[in-house]
């Protein structure tokens, strides 16, 4: 049995995984931003299964957090074999009008985080010379949309590092693996619309995404994954057309007005979740890191 880390665990998908992973016997650390609800998933899902589930608190962007999380995981299970980083965000709207702030807060937790997360656990499974990364993308990683830009950017980085992880880290005895799930049912499409082509090829549940990291990881498999597997259908073709044609196809589906006609009364709830930020924490942070790098 592993022992698995997961990010962004207290819902969606980070807790369905978390949930499968305990399901099949395995032992489990969810770390959240929200310390509440992380200590109510890891509890409902421990008491539903029987398996060793534990909630910790956990700030991605916080790079000595995230080092004493890992710790914390390694010394509640004993070791650490799999670190799933599934922490992200996706705002929606019109690039010119998105505040830096909001963009900042993307870059750190879907990229900063996930580049820190991978050095803190690959560092520690190459020292040992076994164990398995499992980066959370998107298929927006592979195919960009109007409304989501630099979410889209955050998710490309992410596919193009798991990429090159995998080629890097597998001598080392390192599995890198990256999930680039579609459309997932989850408050992070709220109020997003779901153009009838998307939902029927791209549509999944949290469970869709859950079942394929933990395939991935019990039979070690690295790589890309598109989640469901017949997006493929859908998004291979569109990397392959000439840029006017794929923009032709993006509107003709309604994929290119997805993310930014979005119903924001149904969207207010995510946002206030995700896009309310302390700045003043932020860039002191920042600032603190900078001049650790420096000395």
């Amino acid at each position: 049995m592993k022992r698995i880390a997961i990010t962004g665990g207290a819902q969606g998908i980070g807790a369905a995984t978390a949930r499968e992973f305990a399901a099949k016997g395995h032992s489990v650390v969810i770390g959240d931003i929200d310390a509440k609800l992380v200590a109510e998933t890891a509890g409902a899902i421990a008491s539903d299964t029987g398996a060793t589930v534990v909630g910790l608190p956990l700030d991605v962007t916080d790079a000595a957090a995230f080092a004493t999380f890992l710790d914390k995981v390694e010394a509640e299970l004993g070791g650490l074999d799999v670190l799933v980083n599934n922490a992200g965000i996706m705002p929606t709207g019109p690039f010119l009008d998105e505040t830096d702030g909001v963009s900042d807060r993307q870059i750190d937790i879907n990229v900063r985080a996930v580049v820190v997360g991978s050095k803190l656990a690959g560092r520690r499974f190459a020292e040992r010379g076994h164990g398995q990364i499992v980066n959370v993308a998107s298929a927006a990683g592979l195919v960009a949309a109007p409304g989501v830009a630099v979410y889209c950017a955050t998710k490309f980085a992410v596919v193009g590092l798991g990429d090159a992880l995998d080629q890097e880290l597998s001598p080392l005895g390192v599995t890198v693996t990256t999930i680039c799930p579609g459309y997932v049912n989850t408050q992070l499409i709220a109020g997003v619309k779901q153009p009838w082509l998307v939902r029927k090829i791209a549509f999944v549940e949290p469970e869709a995404i859950s079942n394929a990291i933990v395939s991935s990881v019990e039979k070690n498999h690295g790589g890309l994954r598109l989640v469901p597997f017949r997006a493929n259908a859908m998004v291979a073709p569109m990397r392959l057309l000439p840029a006017a044609v794929r923009h032709l196809v993006a509107h003709a589906t309604g994929v290119h007005d997805a993310g930014i006609n979005t119903d924001e009364s149904a969207r207010q709830a995510y946002r206030d979740r995700t896009e309310h930020l302390d700045l003043a924490t932020t860039r002191s942070r920042q600032t603190a890191t900078k001049k650790q790098s420096t000395k």
